[in-house]
């Protein structure tokens, strides 16, 4: 079985180089992350087993140190999690978040190396207050 034949389905489209790297969609990912991404954290940051990668990623996006190549990717995986429209929907219990995840891990496979321990752990003292605010 092919890497493609193992991911869930959307993944491959979502993390699509050639399509999440083109500038327009860069800059529609950004303003989609912008406006979405802290609402829906703060909404299910104590249910999806993710959230501290979700926000070790958006951390690594606000980093000048961080490659616009892996910006853009990453910027593509926040934008599938924050938007509402994805393969498999996010408020069917047990299954919703499970694209999200994949779609997380795939990313990180591929620019994981560009998210630093200081993003890390600006992740977990964010995950750790969000859960407390719930």
């Amino acid at each position: 079985m092919s890497g493609a034949e193992k991911a869930s389905p959307g993944v491959n489209d979502a993390l699509d180089p050639s399509r999440a790297l083109a500038p327009a969609t860069v800059r529609l990912n950004e303003q989609v992350v912008a406006r979405g991404f802290w609402p829906k954290i703060r909404k299910v940051a104590a249910r999806v087993p993710f959230a501290a990668e979700a926000l070790a990623a958006w951390y690594a996006v606000q980093d000048e140190e961080t490659p616009a190549a892996a910006k853009g990717m990453m910027l593509a995986g926040l934008a599938y999690f924050v938007l509402p429209t994805d393969m498999i929907p996010d408020f069917i219990a047990g299954l919703g978040y499970t694209d999200d995840a994949a779609v997380f891990m795939a990313m990180l496979g591929l620019v994981g190396r560009h998210v630093r321990p200081r993003h890390r752990e600006a992740a977990r003292v964010a995950v750790e207050r969000l859960r407390r605010e719930e």
